[in-house]
């Protein structure tokens, strides 16, 4: 285990923004902090870096102790990279001089320049300024003076969010590629899911400064612990039915499976994913076409059921329906998402049973 955060609270000016903060990062893997704004991700990665003290709890690296209440080991002294949003490159070095900034006493100092340049794809471009760059080669450059040192461990705080949409998913999957071949632990802050799950192997999901799970990014669209959480990640809709047993509901579309703590014939609340749904055409539960959004191999479907009810669904693009079109569905999932109800979740109204 290479990065522990045991009970950590932090903030700012003696205010708390992050509170009971508990999670751990092994050697090589990729952590994400995934939230809205505000919600204390970037508080928590300052605090990593040791740019902002704890107010409780600890931070632990490779076994030592670098943050608790009172102490804070030197930002320089933590083996700690980072890349930072708006790249921070130095205008009048060049693009070598800027990777070789941090190992200014480094005896092979050229050779990792060098190693520097080929690992992200800039070999020809060493001797050019950063306003010569794109923003993904000044993202390669702040990215490859990071790595320059052997980082224990990199932070990256929203490294794509100055990028075009394109650019930046294929930037994300090359900067995953990078820390991967080289073995690098990471923590990456972002507000954007797709990115969250396109670079990490455990993403932790973040509500007014307070973990709601830190999970593999398969675990949190299919098995959420919290409604929020659920709800946040990925798109969805719940739907309300009533407890058969554990693990059956009776609901408007039939009697759907899955997992959930509570008393039988209790009120349940129903994850419903775009992909959980099917088209087929003979289905006895029809849904009315309110929208829908092609998206190539697939397109996804905003529909209502005779009750009000929202659904999404994603169907093959050569089916080809229109909007106020009856479709006929059917759940295709064989286990659900279900949470007691009045857990948080918000339910369209028209589908109480």
């Amino acid at each position: 285990m290479l990065l522990q955060l045991r009970d950590l609270a932090c903030g700012y000016q003696g205010q708390s923004v992050v509170q009971n903060l508990n999670l751990h990062l092994n050697a090589g893997d990729i952590g994400c902090l995934l939230g809205s704004s505000g919600c204390g991700k970037t508080t928590t990665l300052r605090a990593i870096a040791g740019f902002e003290p704890v107010h409780a709890g600890d931070i632990v690296l490779a076994g030592d102790v670098i943050s608790r209440p009172g102490f804070t080991l030197a930002p320089e002294k933590r083996r700690i990279g980072m890349v930072f949003q708006d790249y921070a490159l130095f205008p009048h070095l060049t693009v070598a001089d800027n990777i070789a900034f941090g190992i200014r006493h480094h005896l092979r100092q050229a050779q990792v320049v060098e190693e520097m340049l080929e690992l992200v794809n800039l070999a020809a471009l060493g001797k050019r300024h950063p306003h010569e760059l794109s923003g993904g080669q000044q993202q390669r450059v702040a990215l490859a003076r990071a790595l320059a040192p052997e980082p224990q461990l990199l932070l990256l705080d929203e490294p794509f969010s100055n990028l075009d949409g394109e650019l930046r998913r294929r930037l994300s999957h090359e900067v995953r590629d990078i820390l991967k071949a080289r073995g690098t632990s990471a923590i990456l802050v972002t507000h954007d899911q797709e990115e969250a799950f396109a670079v990490s192997d455990q993403v932790g999901v973040f509500k007014e400064g307070r973990l709601e799970q830190w999970d593999t990014p398969y675990n949190l669209y299919r098995q959420p612990a919290t409604p929020y959480v659920a709800s946040f990640v990925g798109q969805g809709y719940f739907i309300r039915g009533q407890a058969i047993d554990a693990e059956s509901v009776q609901t408007e579309i039939g009697v759907l499976r899955g997992t959930c703590a509570i008393d039988s014939n209790g009120t349940v609340d129903v994850l419903l994913r775009p992909d959980d749904l099917a088209y087929a055409s003979d289905s006895p539960i029809k849904a009315r076409v309110t929208s829908k959004t092609f998206k190539g191999a697939a397109t996804l479907y905003r529909l209502q059921l005779p009750s009000g009810t929202p659904l999404e669904a994603l169907f093959p693009s050569h089916i080809d329906a229109h909007a106020g079109d009856d479709v006929g569905i059917h759940v295709t999932a064989e286990r659900l998402v279900l949470f007691p109800a009045g857990g948080g979740v918000r339910v369209h109204p028209g589908i109480a049973m």
